[in-house]
């Protein structure tokens, strides 16, 4: 099973968000996957894929703000 490691970006309240704990949230896991905290939208995107882009039914999408990932680029490995 998978871990969190550590978090990619700045922390929710780095970023101004104003409870700190309810906002969007990027993190790196023990398996080198990434998990992300985000506002679901799966329902409204999913029609919008472009036609070599597929869901598995047990896949979600997920919307974080631009500023998010925008911010957490400095943490991302290259490899």
């Amino acid at each position: 099973m998978s871990r969190i490691v550590r978090r990619i970006g700045p922390s929710p309240r780095a970023r101004g968000c104003e409870t700190g704990q309810t906002c969007p949230d990027i993190f790196e896991l023990s398996d080198g996957n990434f998990a992300i905290i985000g506002t679901e939208a799966t329902e409204q995107l999913d029609s919008e894929l472009p036609p070599d882009a597929a869901r598995a039914d047990y896949e979600r999408i997920v919307v974080i703000s631009r500023d998010v990932l925008i911010r957490a680029k400095a943490d991302i490995p290259d490899a």
